[in-house]
């Protein structure tokens, strides 16, 4: 059966389905054939990276991401999103800059928690006095 846009719309809601049902493996097979066919379409990108992330292949989560926040420099859940894959992969300067970058664009508290990401370094947020 040869692939339509209903085809690719069925498979990006099974990846979604698949993702939650923990199976991201699955979800990134899915959606490897629907953004071939339409590699403009960034919620499945975003799809995509989600469930590299959940994998743990965390660079190509990472370029994901990224290639969603070329196209949406204004995407909070992305600029979250990548932090967190930057702070699983041990770059913590990164991840702060994004989990701040995330909170700035939308301040939900959980956002606005991990913008005070603390590396371990010792030194906690900084503070005005």
């Amino acid at each position: 059966m040869p692939e339509s846009p209903e085809t690719h719309v069925i498979d990006y809601r099974a990846a979604e389905q698949l993702l939650a049902a923990r199976d991201p493996r699955g979800a990134v097979k899915l959606l490897d054939s629907v953004i071939a066919a339409h590699p403009e379409n960034t919620a499945a990108r975003l799809l995509r990276a989600r469930a590299f992330f959940a994998a743990a292949q965390l660079r190509p989560a990472e370029l994901e991401f990224e290639l969603v926040l070329e196209r949406e420099p204004d995407n909070a859940f992305a600029h979250f999103a990548l932090a967190r894959t930057y702070e699983r992969a041990g770059r913590p300067e990164q991840a702060t800059k994004h989990f701040r970058l995330a909170a700035a664009l939308d301040p939900r508290p959980e956002y606005l928690k991990a913008a005070r990401f603390d590396s371990g370094s010792g030194s906690g947020p900084v503070s005005g006095d």
